[in-house]
């Protein structure tokens, strides 16, 4: 499995019952932003994923027929609520934390000079 799936698949599930979230910015959220298509891919190749958690721009329900339908159904069932065809995203939008690669942590970790350790 590429490095991509496994972090894209990582971020979906860190989407909490009652919560969504857009394929862009699970994208972005798995470290490639931009790549919303290879969300989508990501979703029809994988089996266990809270799938129907997952919305496109502006919180629309993007699955035809039933499948949408279904979608809509799971997120009632967990209380989220919309206005028309859309998932109401103030109330229901994930908020995915940032978090720092370990090349950015190294960067803003205290780091103690020669004179520090001296005590001057």
């Amino acid at each position: 499995m590429s490095e991509m799936r496994i972090r894209i698949e990582s971020a979906i599930r860190l989407i909490s019952r009652g919560k969504v979230s857009t394929y862009g910015a699970i994208a972005k959220a798995a470290g490639y932003p931009g790549a919303a298509r290879q969300v989508v891919a990501t979703l029809r190749g994988s089996v266990g994923l809270p799938w129907h958690r997952v919305l496109g721009a502006g919180g629309q329900i993007k699955l035809l027929g039933d499948s949408g339908l279904e979608q809509r159904f799971r997120l009632e069932a967990e209380g989220v609520k919309f206005r028309g065809r859309r998932v109401n995203m103030k109330e229901h939008e994930f908020k995915f934390t940032k978090q720092k690669t370990a090349k950015a942590k190294r960067k803003t970790s205290p780091q103690r000079t020669r004179r520090e350790h001296k005590g001057h």
